[in-house]
């Protein structure tokens, strides 16, 4: 908070030169040889020019934690969450994983019990409800998801945040988890205390039954659509209906002495936080509707209500100017509001890019390798420096189809993913992607609470093909990390000059992601002369002084 003056001034200076993105081309990839091939790019990082303080990066469970954590053999989940959340590093100096810092919990509304009439024609992603009409509980239901917020907690992760596609069947107004009303919320009338007990019941029993103590709660999950359909648990719901949720569940959570904090937004994309879409127009503006000092509807003094909003980071992601004017967009508008902070909390491939930029073109057919993995690397990078986000989460952590959503990915050994009920529903074999470990390259080593600081040399916005990067520090260890993404197929030569400090010894020690290494430790480089490979997620970790 005390930064925010100066963090208003050094994300408008790095992303949100509006106009000038659009004088750029930027989905025409740029010359990869331009100039000298041993051209030697001057690095600039000022450790005194501090930007936005990182929060976190997640991934979450849905849906195939439930069967996975609850049915597949005990060494194969624990694989699985190794490679998610541990901190801790092989004999060679290897990370074992990617260390995520919040991991998201999908609450269940009871579609599960319902079975086929639940009207959600796949299994996978019914889920089960921890009560069926609010007076007793059975803490046993989402058995797999709750192991695996075990093990996330026992390996060091920071947060658990719980978020809910629906309310539980049992309150709301058509019997189901899905919706059969436009607009407003799937709830029976006043029954949003009812609701509120259920969040704060539940977060109350996952504690005291299962020593879990969730810190971020968000009860709704992109209000924008419909949800009419058979695809999945969700409701749409009014910044009407949100507000007014949020004064009943706050004062609740106050009461029995919960300390989660309720993150709002959760938007289908990054327009609705900042302008009126057409055709939802009750469902936008939701960063002006909930935070800015001059609305009726601001939230943002309630006592369990985080000044963060959250979008996810869908639909906006091509073409490359829209990925830069999106997060231009919402970080203008979040800095206005003051002390608000910014989530992506949501993505995995959903447009359709073509061939040129993905195996197959879109998001249909897994793919394990560098395409998708530098893909979601500058997108992380462009929501993080342009957007000016605090925390980046995946959507879901594994993934059972052949489709481009998981960090990992599980199969029969046979196949690439099925739609069968039962395809790996007891057991499997485990496929990580250069995506998680490129993830890795974000998550394992910029912790919460490092902070985000200035690069005057790099302008990312005109990066998109070429190489990215951001920098941070960790000021209590004097440690810097610094995080480069070249998407471009030609290895980069740089210098990196350090102002406001000296970089010990000279050296930095670099983490490779590419098509032949993942996460691996590399030789220590000097930072007055290094070379990013080709097509690589590379960390260069180091400490000043």
């Amino acid at each position: 908070m005390k930064q925010y003056n100066q963090n208003k001034v050094g994300l408008l200076c790095a992303g949100l030169l509006f106009a000038s993105s659009f004088f750029v081309s930027c989905d025409s990839e740029k010359s990869e040889n331009s100039g000298s091939e041993n051209a030697v790019t001057e690095l600039n990082v000022s450790l005194d020019m501090n930007l936005q303080t990182m929060e976190s990066f997640g991934a979450s469970d849905a849906w195939q934690c439930n069967f996975i954590g609850k049915n597949w053999p005990t060494d194969k989940r624990n694989k699985i969450a190794d490679l998610l959340f541990s901190q801790g590093l092989d004999a060679d100096g290897n990370p074992k994983g990617i260390g995520l810092s919040l991991w998201r919990f999908n609450l269940g509304a009871g579609s599960a019990e319902q079975g086929e009439a639940s009207d959600i024609t796949d299994e996978w992603r019914r889920s089960e409800c921890f009560t069926t009409n609010g007076v007793s509980y059975d803490m046993n239901k989402q058995a797999g998801q709750v192991w695996f917020m075990k093990a996330a907690r026992e390996r060091g992760v920071d947060k658990l945040l719980a978020f809910a596609n629906s309310a539980p069947v049992y309150l709301t107004q058509n019997g189901k988890a899905h919706a059969s009303i436009k607009e407003f919320y799937n709830l029976k009338d006043g029954k949003m205390p009812d609701l509120a007990d259920f969040w704060t019941t539940s977060l109350e029993k996952l504690k005291t039954e299962h020593g879990l103590t969730i810190d971020y709660l968000s009860p709704f999950n992109e209000p924008q659509y419909e949800w009419d359909g058979s695809g999945q648990e969700g409701s749409p719901a009014s910044n009407a209906n949100i507000y007014s949720f949020v004064n009943i569940l706050s004062p609740k959570l106050q009461a029995k002495k919960l300390e989660a904090k309720i993150v709002v937004g959760e938007a289908g994309a990054y327009e609705p936080l900042y302008k009126t879409v057409s055709g939802k127009e009750s469902r936008s503006n939701q960063i002006d509707y909930f935070f800015a000092a001059n609305s009726s509807k601001n939230i943002g003094n309630l006592s369990n209500v985080k000044r963060t909003i959250s979008g996810h980071s869908y639909w906006q992601a091509w073409p490359l100017s829209t990925l830069i004017s999106s997060r231009q967009e919402a970080a203008a508008r979040t800095q206005s509001v003051g002390g608000l902070s910014l989530w992506s909390s949501e993505y995995c491939v959903l447009e359709s890019p073509g061939t040129a930029e993905l195996p197959g073109g879109a998001g249909a057919g897994r793919d394990l390798g560098m395409s998708l993995a530098l893909w979601t690397s500058r997108i992380i990078s462009t929501d993080i420096a342009v957007g000016g986000v605090t925390s980046w989460q995946w959507w879901t952590a594994i993934s059972r189809g052949d489709y481009k959503d998981g960090l990992i990915h599980v199969d029969d050994g046979a196949s690439n993913g099925a739609g069968n009920a039962d395809y790996c529903k007891n057991d499997g074999y485990i496929r990580d992607s250069k995506t998680l470990w490129a993830l890795g390259n974000f998550s394992f080593f910029v912790k919460p609470g490092m902070v985000r600081v200035q690069i005057p040399s790099v302008d990312n916005t005109s990066e998109l093909n070429n190489v990215m990067v951001t920098a941070y520090k960790d000021a209590a260890n004097k440690k810097l990390v610094v995080v480069a993404v070249n998407i471009s197929k030609s290895a980069k030569a740089y210098k990196l000059n350090l102002a406001g400090g000296t970089v010990s010894d000279n050296k930095l020690t670099p983490y490779i992601t590419s098509d032949a290494m993942s996460l691996k430790k590399g030789a220590a480089v000097d930072a007055s002369g290094f070379e990013i490979p080709a097509r690589s997620v590379v960390t260069y970790v180091g400490t000043y002084k």
